[in-house]
């Protein structure tokens, strides 16, 4: 299939593929006519980079389950540096949700003390 048919099939645009492409995650193959010749394997690449970017992967944290799918696995993490990223990104939202928990806090903290003094101004 061609560029625009796989941008169509994928829901993204055409220059998405070509970032894709330059960054090494989406190879395509050239027909002799110059146009890029896609098929289901590099749709279920781009597939696999949206749903991971969904769920807040950057880009190139989705290479290993790129590659993963390039060696022939019907799943992109089923390689293990795949699962190092699920690790390391579970690792990053936990230490951001550590971060939140102690916003909150200093927020509740802050809303009980005007509270107070709002309430002591009453009587």
């Amino acid at each position: 299939m061609r560029i625009s048919e796989l941008a169509s099939c994928a829901g993204v645009t055409t220059k998405a593929l070509r970032y894709y492409e330059e960054r090494g995650l989406l190879d395509a193959p050239r027909r002799t006519n110059g146009y890029r010749d896609y098929d289901e394997s590099h749709l279920r690449v781009v597939r696999e980079i949206q749903t991971l970017q969904e769920v807040g992967f950057a880009l190139e944290d989705t290479r290993p389950f790129v590659e993963c799918l390039r060696a022939g696995h019907d799943e992109g993490d089923a390689c293990p540096d795949s699962v190092a990223v699920y690790r390391r990104k579970i690792a990053e939202v936990e230490a951001y949700l550590r971060q939140l928990n102690v916003v909150r806090d200093e927020l509740r903290a802050k809303l009980d003390a005007a509270l107070t003094r709002r309430n002591a101004g009453e009587n």
